[in-house]
């Protein structure tokens, strides 16, 4: 490891920054490296601004690619090198207005139906009946599960933050029955081979994916297409936007908002709305 890549490192370990931010940030730095040819403190602002178009439109990379680059050269340039260099304030990524693709409660139901590993298939479940994100579900541990009150307390979520979001119970049953076939102590998904770790997220996301083309579900749907689809299916059955915007921890409800049109339900229904829609699947 190179001096300036481990400095970087504790720069953003100081900074509090998440592990999978660090490594973002630092393959953003190491890619601007390999475009240029050299070393990443060689590099001018004419050398940065022209790697930046060639993102664009060379690559015709996606907006949230071209943002992390920015985010993870501009910390490297700011912070490590010290250099508040103006080129990088003049970058800014067009803003994306793209819906995101939602699944309907019968086409999650098949998609379900066609993960044949009971692993995958009770994460996958538990992804969608509460709205997790692919990090937070694959790394579920069973002290995060508290069967008294029907909820899951999420840990170091985005941005560092903490959350409860209901388990309806029928997940909570399926959760407790698989539980009972592996009895790992901390992950509620240990990896079939290193039990001291949970599982890896790229194995569910292919089983996902299988899962998909099996199901003649005609949809680009991911891992998070079902975090998508809990919030849309709880606003569809009229729950208040600001609870669901808790359950998914977004920080502002203008995230939230892209699920909109919706009526109000009282916090004391809102269990029983997710309930519902998951008993649909799983009676």
């Amino acid at each position: 490891m190179t001096v300036l890549r481990q400095k970087m490192i504790e720069d953003m370990q100081l900074r509090g920054l998440s592990p999978r931010t660090e490594e973002a940030y630092v393959r953003a730095v190491r890619q601007l490296a390999e475009y240029c040819r050299k070393s990443p403190d060689k590099i001018s602002q004419e050398e940065l601004r022209a790697y930046f178009l060639y993102l664009k439109n060379v690559r015709k990379v996606s907006r949230s690619t071209q943002v992390i680059a920015l985010s993870g050269i501009k910390f490297f340039y700011i912070h490590t090198l010290e250099r508040p260099w103006h080129t990088l304030d003049l970058i800014r990524p067009a803003k994306e207005r793209k819906l995101p693709v939602v699944l309907s409660v019968e086409e999650v139901g098949r998609i379900l139906d066609c993960i044949h590993r009971q692993r995958y298939r009770v994460c996958l479940t538990t992804i969608y009946a509460c709205g997790l994100r692919l990090l937070e579900g694959v790394r579920l541990q069973v002290r995060d599960i508290d069967s008294q009150r029907n909820m899951l307390h999420i840990h170091h979520a985005k941005g560092n933050k903490e959350r409860y979001v209901p388990l309806p119970q029928a997940c909570l049953n399926m959760l407790r029955h698989y539980w009972r076939m592996h009895r790992n102590q901390v992950w509620m998904f240990p990896s079939p081979n290193k039990h001291s770790r949970p599982m890896n997220e790229s194995s569910l996301q292919r089983a996902l994916r299988a899962a998909v083309s099996e199901s003649g579900v005609n949809k680009k749907a991911t891992v998070h297409t079902l975090r998508h689809s809990y919030a849309t299916h709880l606003l569809e059955a009229g729950l208040n936007l600001r609870i669901i915007q808790s359950y998914l921890g977004h920080a502002s409800p203008a995230t939230t908002a892209i699920y909109t049109h919706l009526t109000s339900l009282t916090q004391a229904q809102s269990l029983d709305t997710i309930d519902e829609l998951v008993t649909k699947l799983w009676p």
